[in-house]
């Protein structure tokens, strides 16, 4: 039988979670991608930021060497001392390697690599073509040579530190632009990375909802559920709201409990059939010897006594009739026990309280009676109450070894509640073999319960609870006679 029937195309609870996880993956990530790019941006901006400074700072180091130059060899030009011209040294050395460092560093930037080309050439021409013939003629000693450098190199240095200037400028312009881009940037990356979790941080709490909505929340249902069908409830039931195979397992779930509990009415009211029937047959046993053998034996008995009036006294035609009419009386006595145990009369005629008080006076053991149950209950009731209280009362004659019997009867809630407890040997089981198992084969097919609490030297405990209700009595068992 299927049960939950096909899932519908799409609504597989596989294909729901997939489909979920896969749009909070693509969201995520698209978030974190974006993320990237924008750190990427941020070191971009970095870099150039970095080498615009680098580029300022070498323009400044070509300039400080222009400076030293003219220093130099001014310092030489007036006072004609060697130590003069040592700074200069070092700046003729060093500039073309630093004019060279600043146009790698701008090779990147067309006009600046125009400027670092133009200062570079420039002071490469004021080197060979001004600073070191001078300095080569002040060596020799010419005077004129000291007072025609003079303007020469003013003129040339004023025309280099514009270039410079230009060049500082342009470097100032784009360390601001890389500036206010990186600014962008990380600004960018900040919102999308607050973006992204904040998405994120929804996206997961909203996935967790909709699997605590479509998976947890039904699998709890079917715990508790399950966890009341196995302590007996079989009316425990789930609403069938679930999406795909959640869905097919709820309905599962309804089925399999709906039949077993159709399965259990269907035995119990098979056990209680049974159990009617068996009383009935013994009620008609107990009948057919009290209407049929019964009273045939006590025909006989007084046929045996009126042969006995009309006969002449002779001892040896007295006495077998005699013997023959007492063993006919033990007969009709016998047979009125049996009968009793079959199906107590007393039980018929008043009620289970006075049968009840019948089982305690004739029992071997003092028992201690308290009966609460007015009026009259369901034959199948009486019937099973009566035989529980006998069979325990029997079986503590037996085998308990007990002083007293306590039995109390009364009802409360729709049941008549027996508890029947002595003070004996304990150890009472209900295992295979022994009578309380029929006592509680009978009282569970009323739809009552049976207990046994009787531990080794501690006495021995009937309880049993039968319903009395027309709720609580099988449609099939006559509520009176």
């Amino acid at each position: 039988m299927n049960v939950g029937g096909s899932l519908p195309p799409g609504r597989g609870l596989t294909l729901r979670t997939v489909t979920a996880g896969a749009v909070l993956a693509l969201i995520v990530g698209g978030a974190f991608a974006v993320l990237l790019v924008s750190i990427a941006d941020l070191r971009d901006s970095w870099r150039r930021e970095e080498r615009s400074a680098q580029v300022l700072a070498m323009a400044n180091r070509l300039e400080r060497l222009i400076i030293d130059m003219e220093t130099g060899q001014r310092g030489f030009a007036l006072t004609g001392q060697e130590s003069y011209l040592r700074p200069w040294d070092a700046a003729v050395a060093a500039f073309p390697g630093q004019a060279g460092e600043l146009e790698r560093l701008v090779a990147g930037d067309p006009g600046q690599r125009e400027l670092a080309r133009r200062i570079a050439a420039a002071g490469i021409s004021y080197i060979d073509d001004y600073s070191a013939p001078l300095v080569r003629a002040m060596r020799a000693g010419g005077g004129g040579a000291r007072d025609a450098g003079t303007a020469e190199g003013a003129r040339r240095v004023d025309a280099l530190r514009g270039e410079f200037d230009t060049l500082v400028a342009a470097g100032l312009s784009l360390t601001r632009a890389e500036q206010l881009r990186s600014g962008a940037a990380a600004w960018r990356a900040g919102a999308v990375g607050v973006a992204g979790l904040v998405a994120s941080v929804a996206l997961i709490g909203a996935y967790s909802h909709y699997l605590a909505r479509v998976v947890v929340a039904p699998v709890r249902r079917l715990a508790g559920a399950t966890r009341r069908l196995a302590d007996g409830d079989l009316r425990a039931r789930v609403p069938e709201r679930g999406a795909g195979e959640i869905g097919v397992l709820e309905r599962g779930f309804n089925s399999m409990t709906a039949t077993l509990d159709r399965q259990r009415a269907e035995l119990a009211a098979s056990r209680s059939r049974i159990v009617t029937s068996a009383d009935q047959a013994r009620r008609r046993i107990e009948r057919d010897l009290h209407d049929g053998i019964q009273q045939r034996l006590v025909s006989l008995v007084l046929d045996v006594r009126a042969t006995q009036a009309t006969l002449p006294r002779s001892p040896g035609l007295t006495e077998p009739l005699d013997r023959l009419a007492d063993a006919l009386g033990e007969a009709v006595d016998e047979l009125r026990e049996i009968s009793r145990g079959i199906h107590p009369a007393i039980l018929s005629e008043a009620g289970l309280g006075p049968a009840l008080k019948a089982l305690a006076r004739r029992s071997p053991v003092p028992v201690e009676l308290d009966v609460d149950v007015p009026g009259r209950l369901p034959e199948a009731v009486e019937v099973a109450a009566y035989y529980v209280v006998s069979e325990a009362l029997t079986n503590t004659a037996k085998h308990a070894e007990a002083t007293v019997v306590t039995v109390r009867a009364h009802v409360a809630d729709g049941r008549v509640r027996l508890r029947i407890a002595d003070d004996g040997a304990g150890g009472a089981t209900t295992g295979a073999g022994s009578g309380l198992l029929g006592l509680a084969d009978r009282v569970e097919a009323l739809g009552g319960t049976f207990t046994v609490d009787s531990p080794p030297g501690q006495g021995t405990t009937l309880h049993a609870g039968l319903p009395v209700t027309e709720a609580g009595r099988d449609p099939g068992i006559p509520a009176s006679r």
